[in-house]
């Protein structure tokens, strides 16, 4: 069961990737920098003509909601389990409150820009984590890449994850069985 729980692995706990676990990884990234793009693309117009959020800034709110505790735990070690999601959506509720209070709409230029900042930092740090995690072949979850980078240019080791949700630790899995079973 996926949890937000951090649980950090010694060093060379998890296998590297092989190129099937690296090319989803790679995927991934163009994916999440695909969506940053799309947003940038609509930075100066968030809202329609009818003074809603625009569908794009709706689209990663429920992926961001869900992935947000993963980016943050994972990626800076702190086990805060489901905090930042419940950070986040109070946030998120307060902006919406105010907009609703001053001009009796929910959705608001202030809620917009706040979504779409929110949304920009969570797909930014994705997509960079997983195109690095791709190219360098970080084993466990995406979120450790810019670690692992670290620990390759210095020489300081550094702790693994395993990837809790998606696709990733399945198929790293059968990659490094896959492995074994063709070593004589």
């Amino acid at each position: 069961m996926a949890t937000t729980d951090l649980k950090l692995d010694e060093p060379g706990t998890l296998a590297r990737p092989g190129p099937i676990g690296r090319l989803v990884r790679l995927v991934f990234g163009a994916l999440s920098i695909w969506f940053i793009i799309e947003l940038l693309g609509i930075r100066t117009d968030l809202l329609d003509n009818d003074g809603h959020v625009r569908a794009l800034v709706w689209n990663g709110f429920l992926p961001s909601m869900f992935l947000i505790s993963y980016v943050i735990n994972i990626g800076f070690s702190r086990a805060w389990k489901k905090w930042p999601a419940i950070v986040s959506a109070l946030v998120l509720v307060a902006i919406a409150s105010v907009s609703y209070f001053d001009s009796g709409q929910l959705e608001s230029a202030a809620l917009a820009r706040a979504v779409w900042i929110w949304e920009l930092y969570i797909f930014g740090h994705l997509g960079v984590s997983f195109l690095i995690s791709g190219l360098i072949a970080t084993p466990g979850c995406e979120m450790r890449a810019l670690h692992d980078l670290y620990a390759r240019i210095t020489g300081k080791p550094t702790k693994e994850h395993y990837c809790p949700i998606g696709p990733l630790h399945p198929i790293d899995r059968w990659e490094a069985s896959s492995r074994k079973a063709k070593q004589p």
